[in-house]
């Protein structure tokens, strides 16, 4: 296993091409969270079901870094639909036109993680960026919890704000959640 950030290849790929890249997607969370799996919220199945909720949501994309044939890390992302629950477990309720969506203005940034080998050589934010690129929302939104206060300052410095607190399902964690505009609208 090499750590060298330049020889990672980063490829993306949509909904059709999850049966293929399931197991590295599951492999990588799990070695992330290993931790924490013992925690229900935390567990391979729930991180599946919230896979499979995700990837419901076109145009769904994940980027993965690979170093030869391992896979060092990932980010997948698609656009919250109208009316959409994202913004629903908010501590502190945001004005309705922070909001509102469309099914374009805002994509969920929903995980990005990297294998501990590749950590600090620059290749989440290649992968972040590489799953921006190209995409047709005007923002980003996405939830950091607030015990890792070295990650919320990296996605402060990929230039996302805080903008409040909240906690998507009953047995989740609190979140930051943090928004990051792409474009103007």
């Amino acid at each position: 296993m090499t750590t060298s950030p330049a020889t990672v290849e980063l490829r993306r790929y949509g909904r059709a091409d999850l049966n293929a890249i399931r197991q590295p997607l599951t492999d990588v969370y799990a070695e992330v969270y290993s931790a924490r799996l013992s925690d229900p919220f935390f567990s391979i199945e729930r991180f599946e079901e919230r896979l499979k909720g995700h990837v419901s949501r076109e145009p769904w994309e994940v980027v993965i870094g690979w170093d030869g044939d391992e896979p060092v890390g990932y980010a997948y992302g698609s656009p919250l639909p109208p009316r959409s629950r994202w913004w629903a477990g908010m501590l502190e309720p945001l004005p309705e036109e922070m909001t509102r969506e469309d099914g374009a203005r805002t994509m969920a940034l929903c995980e990005l993680m990297v294998r501990q080998p590749w950590r600090k050589t620059g290749i989440a934010h290649r992968i972040h960026e590489e799953l921006l690129s190209g995409r047709a929302e005007e923002r980003v939104t996405l939830l950091v919890e607030p015990t890792h206060p070295k990650v919320k300052a990296l996605y402060e410095s990929w230039g996302y704000e805080n903008i409040g607190d909240q906690q998507p399902f009953p047995d989740a964690p609190v979140y930051a959640t943090m928004l990051r505009i792409l474009r103007p609208a």
